[in-house]
């Protein structure tokens, strides 16, 4: 499925957004956080401002939805020009819904998980979906410290997804850098957030590329030992 960069725009200055998603114009998708203040404890951007950044860029936009109701406002976003979708399942009341109608409008559909919740409960509802986002920090805010205790959850998905045979990425957010990808690909992620290791860089389009060689040569070393 091969290794996928994602800027997170939560790290780049938004009086600049047309600029600053030009500045990694070799990402393979732009990832914009939504919150809400309530089920995150911070606030960022809504529909008005994707969809004016959906007609500034090229590069597809991954979103995801930090809100409470995702069920309810999901599908706008895809409308409003993403072509991937995260909802968190703590925050959605009818997940393969929801799921469903962010596919049905032709976006990628994606599950979020917090770090203390397990992937396990969700197996049976995997072919429903095209993604499944491992937070590896508490979501609310960029910048902070990439959490270990999450790297066995990378595994454990991955070994569900092999075993019903479903090809769906494994994305994580937080702490993203040149010293964590390594061990998160080796563990089976190939879609990777990365916010301030990419936009406080001096080159973001450079680290974009360190990170992604990073990534494949990891996954390829757990492939070659498997």
């Amino acid at each position: 499925m091969g290794i996928q960069i994602a800027p997170s725009i939560l790290s780049a200055d938004f009086a600049r957004l047309a600029d600053e998603a030009a500045a990694v114009s070799n990402a393979d998708w732009l990832h914009v956080d939504v919150m809400d203040n309530h089920f995150v404890p911070n606030l960022t951007l809504g529909l008005p401002i994707v969809e004016s950044l959906a007609k500034a860029t090229d590069t597809p936009l991954d979103l995801h939805l930090m809100i409470e109701d995702p069920d309810r406002w999901a599908p706008g976003y895809v409308e409003a020009g993403a072509s991937s979708v995260t909802f968190h399942v703590e925050a959605c009341r009818a997940p393969i819904r929801t799921a469903r109608e962010i596919r049905a409008k032709g976006a990628r559909a994606a599950m979020a998980l917090k770090p203390a919740t397990p992937i396990e409960p969700y197996e049976d509802m995997l072919s429903e979906l095209d993604m499944i986002l491992i937070m590896t920090v508490e979501p609310g805010f960029g910048g902070q410290k990439f959490l270990d205790v999450c790297v066995p959850k990378i595994r454990r998905t991955k070994e569900l997804l092999v075993k019903h045979g479903l090809d769906l990425w494994i994305e994580i957010d937080g702490g993203v850098s040149v010293e964590t990808i390594e061990r998160c690909a080796e563990a089976g992620a190939d879609v990777f957030v990365a916010g301030s290791a990419v936009y406080a860089a001096d080159d973001p389009n450079a680290m974009v590329e360190k990170l992604r060689g990073l990534a494949e040569g990891a996954a390829e070393s757990e492939g070659a030992a498997e």
